[in-house]
């Protein structure tokens, strides 16, 4: 058999053993996958899952979003069948899963050539998706991105030792700092004409969004990576991103942060007004 027609017995069987949800969500089951993958039994497959995992846990992916629990009917030998543990995979976590598997096997390379362009393609369709958007659709998308990846950097944070919500205030300030130049959150707040209850990343463009949110994924990460220990130490590191990312917008020729409009209504009034728009017409009850 050719390399070609290799390739493609392997991606009809990857695509073969995809499943979907009740609500068109796809997955893969662990077990037909270590078949798939050529493993002889499953419990030389279990090494693999768990590196997954772990590069997971280490790429800073919620795991139990990626790799869910769950009990499914295996068939046993002359019709029977039995209810084993196994776990459901998403696209993700395929992927971790034959980057970790052994190389030395045919199918494992096929099988990250399929993963990794899978992938790709749905990345290329979320882009393409995201570039449709209406800039106010922009801000609440990378807002609530935002939201959920501060949560991560405070995490990281805590585990290098930020630990009261007065050393979190400091440490977010340096990233603050390295971002706008020099500016503090204080600064940048006095900067947009807020009041003081209102939050500054709910008065923030697109584009301004979009640079706070790499500024914060990048400290997490690095904050991680070299196992940065000491608030002070934590403080720099977030600082340096933050210049890191403003020499990066320099570049490339942008604007920077502290020099980008305010937009006239906040994400709260956004939300307000979406939740307006998606609500039942009490007229029609």
């Amino acid at each position: 058999m050719t390399e070609k027609r290799i390739n493609e017995t392997h991606q009809a069987t990857f695509d073969g053993i995809r499943r979907q949800d009740d609500v068109g969500n796809e997955f893969w089951l662990a077990r037909a996958l270590a078949k798939v993958l050529d493993y002889s039994e499953y419990r030389h497959f279990l090494p693999v899952l768990e590196r997954a995992k772990e590069a997971c846990r280490n790429s800073g992916q919620a795991v139990d979003d990626h790799f869910e629990d769950a009990l499914e009917m295996v068939e046993i030998g002359s019709g029977a069948k039995r209810e084993l543990p196994d776990v459901r995979l998403s696209r993700y976590a395929c992927y971790l899963v034959v980057q970790n598997g052994d190389p030395s096997k045919p199918v494992i390379a096929n099988g990250q050539t399929y993963f990794a362009m899978q992938t790709r393609r749905q990345e290329l369709a979320d882009d393409q998706q995201f570039a449709r958007l209406s800039e106010d659709d922009k801000r609440l998308a990378i807002r609530n991105e935002l939201a959920l990846h501060n949560k991560y950097l405070a995490a990281a944070a805590k585990d290098a030792g930020v630990e009261t919500s007065l050393d979190y205030a400091l440490f977010q300030d340096h990233g603050y700092r390295g971002l706008y130049g020099g500016l503090t959150a204080k600064d940048i707040h006095a900067r947009k004409g807020l009041k003081k209850s209102q939050k500054i990343l709910d008065h923030m463009g697109s584009t301004e969004l979009a640079a706070n949110l790499f500024r914060a994924t990048q400290t997490e990460e690095k904050l991680k990576r070299d196992q940065v220990k000491g608030k002070r130490q934590a403080n720099q590191t977030h600082l340096e991103v933050g210049k890191k990312v403003r020499q990066t917008i320099k570049d490339l020729g942008g604007t920077m942060p502290e020099a980008l409009p305010t937009p006239e209504k906040s994400i709260k009034q956004l939300e307000s007004a979406q939740k307006k728009l998606i609500k039942p017409d009490e007229a029609d009850d």
